[in-house]
């Protein structure tokens, strides 16, 4: 694989890509993990994928949607239903996890509608679904890079004040904290990265790559900076592994991806089990 790596530009392009959400989805998967939101991801996922589709239906009655990248309108889409969920939460103020099954039943249908009136997608739907190795283009790089630097610029901007929210949103708001404003603006990142994911990983398994790093590295991290750490690197394994056993065996990468990450899993499960890792509790004063 390597030396196809310097003759075909497809395979660059997803190895930057799988370089790039490796990082990003464990790092804001961390938060959502802690905030009890890994759900919120399949429902941002079902809304992405909407919005694909409606772009690819559009293409072929409008020229500008045409050469317009769909995944444009699906990460549009998808920040809107971040912002839709955030509108959901305040209505079911009691029952706040009814806002992802109402969004994710809307992405469904709303995706099942466009797809049905289509006469054809110019690209294979299993590559929405499953994510594809040539399905990352050079204009997609450039917005998974763009949505990285915005993920790190507001973890490292605001990282003691998300911390805060997501361990007690409750005593954050009577600090004073701008919860809304911040709650916001982190299903606003979330939605970003959950966008662009879906190139790699495609649709039904994104939210695996943003919840299995974290949920590995539970097991035997003592702080929540270790958390992050060990989740990058478990979801570095994930994606490079799978895209080359993607690769080499001619399958889909969202589903090797997703499997290798479930396999880190069992092992650390295992070595947990077995005394070499030890399970401990997280602490919660921005270690």
């Amino acid at each position: 694989m390597i030396a196809d790596l310097f003759t075909y530009s497809f395979l660059r392009y997803a190895f930057i890509a799988a370089v790039v959400i490796g990082f990003t989805a464990p790092l804001i998967g961390s938060f959502v993990v802690v905030r009890r939101m890994s759900l919120i991801a399949d429902a941002l996922s079902h809304m992405t994928l909407a919005g694909i589709s409606f772009s690819l239906f559009l293409g072929q009655y409008v020229l500008l949607f045409n050469e317009l990248n769909p995944l444009y309108l699906g990460t549009l889409v998808s920040v809107l239903a971040a912002l839709g969920l955030n509108w959901l939460r305040g209505k079911y103020v009691h029952f706040q996890e009814l806002s992802i099954p109402i969004m994710m039943s809307a992405g469904m249908g709303l995706s099942a509608i466009f797809i049905s009136l289509s006469r054809g997608f110019s690209i294979d739907l299993s590559t929405l679904l499953f994510g594809s190795i040539s399905a990352v283009s050079l204009s997609d790089i450039w917005l998974i890079l763009a949505v990285a630097g915005i993920t790190l610029l507001v973890i490292v901007m605001f990282y003691k004040q998300l911390l805060f929210l997501s361990f007690d949103e409750e005593q954050a708001k009577v600090s004073g904290l701008p919860s809304t404003i911040l709650h916001v603006l982190f299903m606003f990142v979330v939605a970003l990265v959950i966008a662009v994911s879906m190139r790699i990983v495609g649709t039904l398994l994104v939210s695996s790559l943003i919840t299995l790093p974290v949920a590995a590295a539970l097991r035997f991290t003592n702080s929540f900076k270790q958390t992050i750490l060990w989740s990058i690197v478990f979801g570095e394994v994930a994606t490079i592994g799978g895209l080359v056993l993607a690769y080499e065996l001619d399958v889909a990468p969202g589903g090797v991806i997703v499997l290798l990450a479930v396999l880190i899993l069992a092992v650390v499960m295992l070595a947990e089990r077995f005394g070499i890792a030890r399970k401990k509790e997280v602490r919660y004063e921005g270690n």
